[in-house]
């Protein structure tokens, strides 16, 4: 079917080149002689003409409509009318019947801006398109992310840094937004990215990094470890208006926030850790590296490519993210960081040590020793505990042991296992509940030296057979150890074994050898005899053979 141009056209050919009458070209194209007319004044056809407005039940009631929204300019703006407050006002005072909420909805959501802009009271916005240059600025924003962490749905925060000329972006999702996640967000973009940008980075006015604004001016007054971060990588910051105007300041970045957790986090991701889920977002970063943003010309990589050796190098040395806290140990061997507790090997009850917090773990020193790691707790007053911090005290209490939040812990986790428990049921009943919880513990010792399988393995293997010793269970460890290493299976010529045959395990020694070479070196000279050399003199002589002395 030929459009109205096309027909126009076809008109106007035929009665330039044969000469056709307006009535010979209206019954050739079946169409009115009005028609014919039209297309020979004008190549182009006349515009529609439009259609008078349909007349609406709501028509009688548009006028009070617009008086109470003026009247709303100069109310509060929490005591502003809404749809809803409108419609039942109408209904109420002006008796309105026949009129959907819906229709009403629509219209007040045409007419409040026009009568704003009728009263002066604000401006059609105005964007102005912006030319960025490569490796020069990026922007940063947090994003509220939901995730299936541990079979529980938490609310976590994902940090974007974004560089402006590219496009290239950087995710990392962290149990919280403070300061240490602001912090490790940036360490882990710097790494990615491979470089600084030369020019400003655009934040928002996160508490992170800014303490106080000033008025409705563009100063600030910074958080002091964000004033040494910056520092310390020569960052150049700009910090954007408060509010919806000061987000479209840098849109880039918070356009990307939406983009991704649309893409990438629909439906909740389902993980166990959220180091899981950040391997994941690092593989999906590279992928996204491949799409081009709107109508550009390149890829994101291809972008980045021109702009990544126009980045400033890092710094030689690293800027600590963690913040330092110094809490006591209290009796129940827990340190309180942020609200929560964390447990410590018992030796350290009543000392002082130091907490190095960072966004999604916590890492315990007792001096410059490490003595404990755990997962950042995100909901508070909850307790974190392991059971090997406690294993030296279960020794001299081993009925603490059975309803331990410790023991319940490692349920959980996984870490004590069904193994663990049938061991443990069938040496209590053999040596009673003492002896068969001290023998527990003593297996559970030996993981602090061995890995958690070979441990389980040796376990396992010890039960099938009815041996009920910490022994046995250490050398059945062992063994799994050198299988799965190869060691016991050698098919080739070793020091030890000839060819083709197994290469001999060097002897194991016993739990009571291994206590005794962690002991310290016994440093005392060895026993004597010669004061008992004077004795000899009394010796009375000997008589004769078989003569009794």
């Amino acid at each position: 079917m030929k459009t109205k141009v096309e027909l126009y056209a076809a008109i106007r050919r035929d009665a330039r080149a044969e000469g056709l009458s307006i009535r010979k070209l209206a019954d050739k194209y079946e169409v009115h002689r009005r028609t014919v007319r039209d297309a020979l004044g004008s190549a182009w056809p006349s515009p529609r003409k439009k259609m008078l407005p349909r007349r609406s039940r709501l028509d009688p009631y548009k006028q009070v409509i617009d008086e109470i929204l003026r009247a709303d300019l100069d109310a509060p703006r929490k005591q502003r009318h809404t749809s809803q407050r409108i419609f039942d006002r109408l209904v109420a005072e002006h008796e309105m019947e026949g009129v959907s909420y819906s229709t009403l909805c629509e219209y007040v959501h045409d007419r409040r801006p026009k009568i704003r802009i009728e009263a002066g009271r604000a401006a059609p916005e105005v964007f102005i398109s912006q030319s960025k240059r490569p490796g020069v600025e990026a922007e940063v924003d947090f994003g509220e992310v939901w995730v299936n962490l541990a079979g529980t749905m938490t609310v976590c925060y994902m940090f974007v840094f974004r560089m402006s000329y590219s496009g290239k972006a950087v995710h990392r999702v962290t149990a919280s937004c403070g300061q240490e996640a602001f912090l490790e967000g940036h360490e882990h973009a710097f790494n990615v990215l491979g470089g600084l940008p030369t020019g400003q980075v655009r934040y928002d006015n996160l508490t992170s990094a800014v303490a106080q604004v000033l008025g409705f001016t563009r100063g600030r007054v910074e958080n002091e470890r964000w004033t040494a971060f910056r520092s310390h990588h020569g960052l150049e910051v700009f910090y954007c208006r408060p509010g919806l105007s000061g987000a479209h300041e840098k849109g880039g970045v918070e356009g990307e926030v939406g983009r991704f957790r649309r893409n990438h986090l629909v439906p909740v991701p389902v993980v166990a850790t959220l180091a899981e889920l950040n391997a994941t977002i690092d593989e999906w970063d590279t992928v996204d590296d491949q799409r081009r943003i709107g109508s550009r010309a390149h890829t994101v990589s291809e972008s980045f490519a021109i702009e990544r050796p126009l980045l400033r190098p890092l710094p030689d040395d690293r800027f600590e993210t963690g913040r330092v806290f110094h809490p006591h140990v209290n009796r129940h061997s827990l340190v309180c960081v942020r609200m929560n507790y964390y447990s410590v090997p018992v030796r350290l009850v009543g000392r002082k040590v130091r907490v190095l917090l960072h966004a999604s773990e916590l890492v315990i020193f007792d001096g410059k020793t490490e003595v404990a790691r755990h997962e950042r707790l995100i909901a508070r007053g909850k307790p974190r505990l392991r059971l090997d911090h406690y294993l030296e005290i279960l020794l001299r209490k081993p009925g603490a042991l059975a309803g331990s939040t410790a023991l319940e812990q490692a349920r959980q986790l996984g870490t004590f296992t069904t193994v663990h428990d049938a061991w443990w049921a069938a040496v209590r009943k053999a040596h009673g509940e003492a002896e068969g919880t001290r023998a527990l513990i003593e297996v559970l010792l030996l993981h602090r030296g061995m890995a958690h399988r070979h441990v389980v393995d040796g376990i396992a293997t010890a039960l099938s057979v009815g041996a009920l010793t910490s022994d046995v269970v250490a050398i059945e460890a062992r063994k799994a150890a050198h299988a799965e290493t190869g060691m016991a299976s050698a098919t080739t010529s070793s020091p030890t074994g000839p060819v083709g045959q197994p290469a001999e395990l060097p002897p194991l020694p016993s739990l009571t050898e291994r206590r005794l070479a962690a002991l310290p070196p016994d440093s005392r000279p060895l026993p004597s005899v010669a004061a008992y050399d004077q004795l000899l003199r009394f010796r009375p002589p000997a008589t004769g053979q078989g003569d009794t002395p």
